[in-house]
């Protein structure tokens, strides 16, 4: 399974332990919004309280041993609107050491092309 097939996975699941292991203890997560950074505890912190935001139609558009690119739509907890997020990864020894989100916001009359 590539990093990013494990990372969703356990995103999914809200498996704490599996995303500590994912994710590196130097990860810095750098969201689109705010122009906040986060840490490794602030991304884990999102699913232990199960507050995390969900996501479909995940895709990962480029993935090697150095970098990933995905995209999937994500729906928020707190009722925002949805949006489609692009995510650019790095890894180091198999673990995300940095994401970076870009994203666009979704009408709440979206429909996903070919559902």
């Amino acid at each position: 399974m590539s990093v990013i097939e494990a990372y969703n996975d356990a995103w999914d699941r809200g498996d704490v332990k599996a995303l500590d292991e994912i994710i590196h203890d130097d990860c810095v997560f750098n969201p689109h919004v705010g122009g906040i950074t986060m840490s490794k505890s602030d991304i884990l912190g999102f699913v232990s309280n199960n507050e995390r935001p969900t996501s479909e139609n995940n895709r990962i558009l480029y993935e090697n041993e150095d970098v990933g690119v995905a995209h999937s739509i994500v729906h928020f907890p707190n009722g925002s609107d949805s949006e489609a997020v692009m995510s650019f990864m790095r890894f180091k020894n198999g673990q995300i050491i940095s994401m970076e989100t870009g994203a666009t916001p979704l009408s709440d009359d979206y429909n996903l092309i070919g559902s």
